[in-house]
């Protein structure tokens, strides 16, 4: 789920209009924007975040797209829930703006991936090709020079390219942006790496031999220790953090 040592990612400057957005999302989300309220005008929010409004309107197209707010041309824009947005893209903002918000997001995203890919692992031992299962072989038990994160986003890849649903791609594909946000509080042990290195043996064999109740069982046993794993890091690091105030 993230860096171990030796595995980063170069930052990325967050642009003006970024900015805006985040402030803007924060607000939304907290409710200090009401649902229904109309924004300032692109002028005013110009005028309060000192840009010019091209800036404005660049970050209102954005949280526009993520179905934040409602543009009414001629009127203004407004603002929407977002618990009615449809747009998961939402879920990672969430996790940068609202501390508040990251545990839950975190968690609601574990139970769906416990949920979900015990069926993927199962579809994938029956559908899986021979090309996908060297595929698997080699990123399971022939890549030591990767860490066991990248090893384990690999393996998770594969195995929802070869249970043929497109929309297990995607899901895999959403939740890795969260491995940058949250993967020390997994592959940050020692013990729990060895744990994703028995789970690698073990979920190439069953899809090798194409053994789909046992790749299901795997998979979801796996994901239960995860779970629990990052729960227990999640409070530790609560009760070690002291009192913040002020601003986010």
């Amino acid at each position: 789920m993230t860096n171990q040592p030796g595995y980063h990612h170069p930052a990325r400057r967050t642009r003006i209009h970024e900015q805006i957005t985040r402030k803007l999302l924060r607000q939304i989300i907290r409710g200090e924007l009401a649902v229904g309220a109309k924004l300032p005008t692109e002028r005013t929010l110009a005028r309060t975040f000192a840009v010019n409004r091209a800036t404005v309107r660049e970050a209102l197209r954005y949280l526009e797209n993520l179905e934040l707010v409602a543009v009414r041309q001629g009127d203004g824009a407004y603002v929407r829930s977002f618990l009615e947005s449809g747009n998961l893209q939402i879920a990672k903002d969430l996790i940068q703006v609202d501390r508040a918000m990251r545990q839950e997001v975190l968690t609601a995203l574990m139970e769906v991936r416990r949920n979900n890919l015990p069926a993927v692992a199962y579809a994938a031992a029956l559908r899986r090709s021979p090309a996908q299962l060297q595929q698997l072989e080699k990123a399971a038990l022939h890549s030591p020079d990767q860490t066991v994160m990248a090893r384990d986003q690999q393996v998770h890849r594969i195995i929802a390219r070869a249970s043929g649903n497109i929309l297990n791609v995607l899901l895999i594909n959403f939740c890795e942006d969260f491995f940058d946000a949250f993967g020390d509080l997994y592959f940050g042990s020692a013990r729990h790496c060895r744990r994703s290195e028995a789970f690698h043996r073990d979920i190439c064999e069953a899809i090798a031999q194409q053994n789909a109740g046992h790749a299901r069982d795997i998979m979801r046993d796996v994901l239960q220790y995860a779970e629990t794993a990052v729960g227990a890091a999640v409070a530790g690091r609560k009760q070690r953090r002291p009192p913040k105030h002020g601003p986010l």
